[in-house]
């Protein structure tokens, strides 16, 4: 989707809400919001709410070339789930050693963020499932394409990517790996996400927390 009119979303709430009504389309189908920690989930909230689906986070780690940490060579997600980018690799002489050495703390870190967010809650499963994966917004979408990565290792048949905002670039990213990507906005001229949020206050963990139990409420 393009370019919308006005200025700038009053807050995440007020993004998520617009977003869920350019995702209506899938209400009632076999559908798993995923926000990306931390901002993500308060526009996935929304989404989810009015989609009547079940909202849960995914938490992924880009794992990095290891003298080159900037350039990503693959990513990891909870239970095991990981990604790999072959080219990256090649390129990088990366071995594989290197390799299971680096995903390492990686993964490490995913299943800390992910007990800390959930509260001990289970991870909703995806094989089978539509997962729509949001932000409250896309930069370079770098870490939402790791999140698609994740997805279709955790088994998702259909992975959309939903944000209010990003710029063309971001999207052409996305593009190559989701199967559909959802975005209000696509403006030109992008610094940060913040710029086009009214209300753009940094979201907690405790945020997260308490939107999650929420949700599976």
């Amino acid at each position: 989707m393009g370019e919308e009119s006005g200025t700038a979303f009053r807050d995440r709430v007020a993004a998520g809400r617009r977003l869920a009504e350019a995702l209506a389309q899938l209400r009632g189908s076999n559908v798993v919001v995923l926000g990306l920690p931390r901002g993500g989930v308060p526009v996935a909230f929304e989404v989810a709410r009015a989609l009547d689906a079940p909202l849960d986070v995914i938490v992924v780690q880009k794992v990095g070339v290891p003298w080159q940490p900037e350039l990503a060579m693959g990513a990891v997600g909870e239970d095991g789930a990981s990604t790999i980018n072959p080219a990256v690799v090649r390129a990088a002489a990366v071995d594989p050693r290197e390799l299971a050495a680096a995903q390492a703390p990686a993964r490490v870190e995913v299943d800390r963020r992910a007990r800390l967010l959930r509260g001990g809650r289970p991870r909703v499963q995806l094989e089978g499932r539509t997962a729509v994966i949001v932000d409250d917004g896309v930069a370079t979408g770098s870490t939402a394409r790791a999140a698609c990565w994740v997805a279709h290792a955790h088994g998702a048949a259909r992975i959309v990517v939903a944000v209010p905002v990003a710029p063309p670039s971001a999207v052409a990213v996305l593009s190559e790996v989701a199967d559909e990507v959802v975005c209000l906005r696509q403006p030109r001229r992008f610094e940060a996400v913040g710029q086009f949020y009214r209300a753009f206050a940094p979201t907690t963990d405790d945020e997260v927390v308490d939107l999650l139990h929420k949700a599976a409420g």
